[in-house]
């Protein structure tokens, strides 16, 4: 079901790692961020944006991982937008159907096994780079690119409605995930993406994480400050006073203490590898 957030700004929030659906209405059609999950649930969209009589004329994935890269045929044929450096990553990693059957084998491992459709992944079309707002008759969507989480990374500004569309950052039930393998200096990348988000949270009164509870008021410079408490926390080598990990992490979510702990041992490696210090 759809909720709105902001005026022309309603989000979908799916049962799998909640993750959000973001929903732009324009004048002639709305803009999809980061569709998902299941077939039901993008069934669902579907049906809930037919009601509303809004076809939808674009999309755009924040990030080059496979739950931002879905797609439903009832969504229609609408053009479907990345970063450049997103849609390259894409064009890398899934070439062919083995790339699909990797993913489909994974998702064994998960209770939305055999419920993704996978025949409409990732084909999104890359944006010039430094292009500055997606491009679609609506309101201005500022793509604000970095390279924390994964290459090619933006979160989106919709700016006259005060939103600010995160990706896989800024949750208040996962922790920063470092792209470890994807960039050369890791922690130094989640902390310049954290300025740029910084730099435009003044003027944010809505912040919706791709996976969590959607922020009010207060809470983008919120998050951004606790998102930055646990990198340095990390890269200075100490113990994160966190409630998103440990005991005090959310009933169903202490599984994120494994994502914190694997992510030090690969970091550990990376820094034996090139041989830095941390």
């Amino acid at each position: 079901m759809l909720r709105q957030v902001a005026e022309g700004v309603l989000v979908h929030e799916s049962e799998f790692v909640q993750s959000n659906t973001v929903v732009v209405q324009g004048r002639d059609g709305v803009l999809l961020i980061d569709p998902g999950v299941t077939g039901s649930e993008l069934g669902c969209l579907a049906d809930d944006l037919r009601e509303l009589g809004r076809p939808v004329v674009a999309g755009f994935s924040t990030h080059p991982h496979w739950d931002h890269l879905l797609w439903h045929a009832r969504l229609g044929e609408a053009p479907r937008y990345g970063t450049a450096r997103c849609a390259a990553v894409v064009r890398e990693r899934l070439p062919d159907a083995d790339a699909k059957a990797r993913i489909a084998a994974h998702l064994l491992e998960t209770e939305i096994a055999g419920q993704v459709p996978l025949d409409l992944l990732g084909l999104i079309t890359g944006l010039p780079a430094a292009t500055p707002h997606v491009p679609w008759e609506g309101p201005e969507v500022r793509i604000i690119e970095h390279q924390a989480h994964a290459p090619g990374h933006a979160a989106l500004l919709i700016e006259d409605r005060g939103v600010l569309v995160a990706g896989d950052m800024l949750s208040d039930v996962l922790i920063p995930m470092l792209a470890v393998d994807g960039t050369a200096d890791p922690i130094g990348d989640y902390l310049a993406a954290l300025r740029l988000l910084e730099g435009v949270a003044g003027g944010v009164g809505v912040v919706v994480p791709g996976h969590g509870s959607v922020g009010g008021p207060g809470q983008a410079g919120a998050r951004i400050d606790q998102d930055r408490a646990y990198v340095l926390a990390v890269r200075d080598g100490h113990v994160p006073a966190d409630p998103r990990v440990g005991p005090s992490a959310r009933p169903g979510w202490e599984w994120v203490s494994d994502v914190h702990e694997g992510q030090l041992r690969r970091l550990a490696r990376t820094s034996e590898r090139d041989g830095t210090p941390r």
